[in-house]
């Protein structure tokens, strides 16, 4: 994606997102709630938040069994890492598969916002090659696509607890906020 543009997509990503959630009948938001709902809310986009940057691909590819918000737990292979900086925050955050032949990359995180900006249990990034790779090879690490899991909307839905390796401390002020519940 250019970034000339990057703004203007995201945005309009944002509308339609909450045109989804307010009118689909699969929305995670309960239907009797939809007639009011006025939209998500996010932090301003800010490029800053946004990296190009390589995936240190782990040699060995172990397991990690995540615990899931309804007791559950499934297995996810630790395929490789992302290294960058969020101010003065030297920052980790590993790349999870649940299936060794998927394209897609699945990266949940806490943050320093967590619990008071931003959803207490931590946000996630879905990483596709085709939109978030660059022409070089690298990918493109946008938190401000960040979002909260579907569990946050309603209890119809179970969604994983973020590994505790991917605690950052760094405030990530991006992407989407907490949800509040009347």
């Amino acid at each position: 994606m250019e970034i000339d543009n990057w703004e203007e997509q995201l945005k309009r990503e944002r509308s339609e997102k909450d045109r989804s959630f307010a009118g689909h009948q699969q929305s995670p938001i309960a239907p009797e709630d939809r007639a009011e709902f006025r939209g998500l809310d996010y932090y301003p986009p800010d490029r800053d938040c946004r990296f190009e940057i390589e995936l240190h691909e782990h040699e060995e590819k172990k397991t990690l069994r995540m615990a899931y918000t309804k007791g559950e737990e499934r297995d996810f292979i630790r395929w490789g890492e992302f290294r960058f900086r969020i101010d003065d925050d030297e920052c980790v955050l590993q790349a999870y598969k649940s299936d060794p032949e998927e394209e897609q990359l699945f990266i949940p995180f806490r943050d320093a916002t967590s619990n008071r900006e931003t959803y207490g249990a931590g946000r996630y990034l879905d990483l596709d090659p085709v939109r978030n790779r660059t022409g070089d090879g690298k990918w493109i690490l946008d938190f401000n696509r960040a979002y909260n899991p579907w569990c946050v909307y309603s209890q119809g839905y179970t969604c994983p607890f973020v590994p505790r390796e991917n605690w950052l401390t760094a405030a990530v002020r991006a992407g989407e906020k907490n949800y509040p519940h009347e």
